[in-house]
């Protein structure tokens, strides 16, 4: 290791830097998981949202707002859009969005080469053992694959939104 000294920063250092307000909604980034299957991974996911200035799309399931608030450790309110998932994906194809699929799929661009949102962009996130369903297929523009090495065949829906949050929002 080098001489070199390395300053951590504190808590109240970091409550300056932040804001102290949320954004308003941007309407540029969502993270949409319209297939939910585990309580706590949307908390996860939307505590990723925050950090990234993206909004979270959730259908209205009864025990969404539940797993929400008990996942929901921010200080203000998030941007949470509450959705009819097929009505909610088609409206942002038309109205000029990117629609991008988290998914295991032949013609699948890797995690790694994906680019970041230049436009408003939608990363579906689907049910955790089944996938989109199929007859969400056809309202995705592309498809992102997370490469794995390992004997699972895919990340928890807060892991995988989270990863591809980030490298839409361009800070990976």
């Amino acid at each position: 290791m080098s001489g070199r000294s390395v300053r951590i920063r504190t808590p109240k250092d970091l409550r300056g830097q932040r804001r102290r307000r949320p954004p308003r909604c941007l309407g540029h980034l969502f993270a949409a998981p319209l297939w939910p299957l585990h309580h706590a991974n949307l908390g996860t996911l939307l505590r990723t949202c925050d950090a990234v200035g993206a909004c979270l799309a959730v259908p209205r399931l009864p025990w969404v707002p539940e797993a929400l608030a008990r996942g929901d450790t921010l200080r203000q309110p998030a941007c949470v859009h509450w959705v009819r998932p097929f009505r909610w994906l088609a409206g942002q194809r038309e109205a000029g969005a990117r629609v991008i699929g988290v998914e295991l799929a032949e013609d699948a661009v890797r995690l790694a080469d994906l680019p970041m949102a230049r436009q408003p962009t939608v990363a579906v996130l689907g049910h955790e053992q089944d996938g989109i369903p199929p007859e969400a297929l056809d309202l995705l523009d592309d498809v992102v694959e997370i490469p794995m090495i390992g004997t699972g065949a895919s990340l928890n829906v807060a892991v995988a939104g989270s990863l591809v949050l980030y490298k839409l929002a361009g800070m990976i």
